[in-house]
């Protein structure tokens, strides 16, 4: 005699990715709904950062350009791994092949 489960093999793996399938959907909300959170609490900080930029570009002591440009530095300089020899390695290749299709 056959089982409930030869007679419906697809239904039970059909049930079983729809509870897999639930549980993402409620693991993807709940990340959304901290994601908003975080996000919103960002916002005042989010705010300071352009009005220094403002201040800076208004004030003339640097232009947007700089400013970009200083971050980078500091983002680069900021990480652990930052190799600066390999990096102007890599700088200079690239502006020769960006150069060469120009």
């Amino acid at each position: 005699m056959s089982t409930n489960l030869e007679i419906f093999p697809s239904v039970q793996v059909e049930q079983h990715q729809t509870k897999e399938s639930k549980e993402k959907e409620k693991r993807m909300l709940e990340y959304i709904r901290e994601l908003r959170m975080i996000e919103e609490e960002m916002e005042p900080y989010k705010e300071q950062k352009r009005d220094l930029k403002a201040q800076f570009k208004e004030a003339g002591w640097l232009t947007g350009d700089e400013i970009s440009m200083t971050v980078k530095a500091y983002r680069m300089l900021k990480s652990k791994d930052f190799d600066l020899g390999e990096f102007t390695r890599i700088y200079q290749t690239l502006s020769n092949v960006v150069g060469e299709n120009q």
